[in-house]
């Protein structure tokens, strides 16, 4: 069960997951607020889904690179968890 606490900060993440891609100069702080979002339970299918929708308010290409960033946290991602394992 995820407390409300999480679900609060899940959602508080979604806002400047979208704040950050719309932005598009933004890598750093987005690649810092993927990591918590992934932290506090969103999955990798809804952070890609809040990057792409952001192609409507912020234009392709910052959704574009919003993507881009997220492929790399989640390759960090699970380049850590590899090694956790060992």
């Amino acid at each position: 069960m995820v407390g409300f606490h999480a679900v609060l900060t899940a959602n508080k993440r979604l806002d400047l997951k979208r704040a950050l891609s719309a932005m598009g100069t933004a890598t750093p702080q987005l690649k810092v607020h993927i990591v918590a979002g992934l932290n506090v339970g969103l999955t990798r299918d809804e952070i890609i889904e809040i990057l792409i929708q952001m192609a409507i308010y912020a234009g392709f290409p910052a959704a574009l690179n919003g993507l881009f960033t997220a492929k790399d946290v989640f390759a960090d991602h699970d380049m850590t968890a590899r090694k956790e394992n060992f």
